[in-house]
């Protein structure tokens, strides 16, 4: 039996308001818990947290699947992100390096 009760990604923000907007726009989670310093935004069947505090943003090792890849590409660039490569097609699938608002990078592919 095992004794993990969850298990989630944890990015550092330096505006937590920002960041908040940003996934909301980009990938609609739902959001578990909100408060200043720290929130837990469900994707899919992950939970993602938010520390606020921000620090050297590094390549998180998240990816997303998505069902538009441009519209999400567009999203992320509107809501202050940046799309750092693609999308380009990696054997069967088509995929984007990007950064969220803090400089975050996570990958998004196409569903």
């Amino acid at each position: 039996m095992s004794n993990v009760t969850r298990t989630y990604f944890m990015l550092n923000v330096d505006q937590m308001d920002r960041a908040v907007a940003f996934y909301k726009e980009v990938l609609g989670p739902v959001i578990r818990y909100e408060s200043e310093t720290w929130t837990e935004i469900k994707i899919g069947d992950a939970t993602v947290a938010l520390h606020a505090g921000g620090g050297s943003p590094k390549p998180s090792g998240l990816t997303v699947e998505v069902l538009d890849l441009d519209e999400a590409c567009d999203a992320v660039r509107r809501m202050g992100g940046q799309v750092v490569d693609g999308p380009l097609e990696q054997g069967s699938a088509t995929l984007a390096e990007v950064a969220d608002s803090e400089g975050n990078g996570f990958t998004l592919v196409r569903g």
